[in-house]
């Protein structure tokens, strides 16, 4: 068994050996844990709270191929310029796509930078030092989403009929109307598209939601076109 084993190791292909053993099993060890980290913050801390599936999806996949495409050239001399590129390029996306909520664009931010992290780490850095850094970075995205900021603010968006309601003066009327007739405890409101020929507006209104009670992906949509 040995003896197959090393000539796996010895035989190449075009110069390349088909296998490193060592550096495959850290492969192996270092995609496990950076799947462990993603799937802690992306599915037991921001799932439960949105209830967003498609960016569930987006979120795994970005982790996959941003570990794989920085571990996979980790042996060249690219250091710290590269991982700035990625966030560069990634980036862009917030612009050359439909609109990304700002929560939804920091936890993208989150999974792409553990990713670079656990992918780019070198030998000089510890596995101490890349657990504790991936546990640190979990746990404050857990404390800042389930103890500190227990209350999560949701958004829709409304046509108003009672356009009179828009003036500044009219601000406490129109928020107690909505909340009679939607029956949520909105707290705040912001005047959208103003249409004068049909005496209407939209009225993008905020309330406390209970978890799993965020805006629905219609809503969004809406508060898309509206934008």
């Amino acid at each position: 068994m040995e003896w197959a084993l090393d000539f796996i190791e010895l035989t190449k292909i075009f110069g390349v050996k088909l296998v490193d053993a060592e550096d495959f099993l850290e492969l192996v060890l270092r995609f496990s844990f950076n799947m462990i980290i993603t799937v802690w913050i992306v599915r037991y801390i921001y799932y439960p709270i949105t209830k967003r599936k498609e960016y569930l999806f987006t979120y795994m996949l970005f982790s996959v191929i941003v570990f794989f495409l920085c571990q996979l050239l980790s042996n060249v001399k690219l250091g710290l310029g590269f991982a700035l590129g990625m966030f560069a390029i990634f980036g862009i996306i917030r612009y050359r796509t439909d609109p990304i909520p700002i929560r939804e664009m920091t936890y993208l931010f989150v999974v792409i930078g553990i990713s670079a992290i656990n992918g780019l780490a070198n030998k000089k850095v510890t596995y101490m030092e890349l657990v504790f850094t991936n546990i640190i970075i979990a746990s404050i995205t857990y404390g800042l989403e389930k103890v500190w900021f227990t209350k999560h603010e949701s958004r829709q968006t409304v046509i108003l009929e009672k356009i009179e309601l828009i003036k500044p003066e009219n601000q406490q009327k129109l928020i107690e109307d909505l909340r009679e007739r939607t029956g949520l405890n909105i707290h705040r409101t912001e005047i959208g598209r103003i249409d004068f020929l049909r005496d209407t507006a939209r009225v993008r209104v905020f309330y406390y939601a209970d978890e799993g009670t965020e805006s629905s992906i219609q809503e969004e949509r809406e508060q898309r076109t509206e934008d």
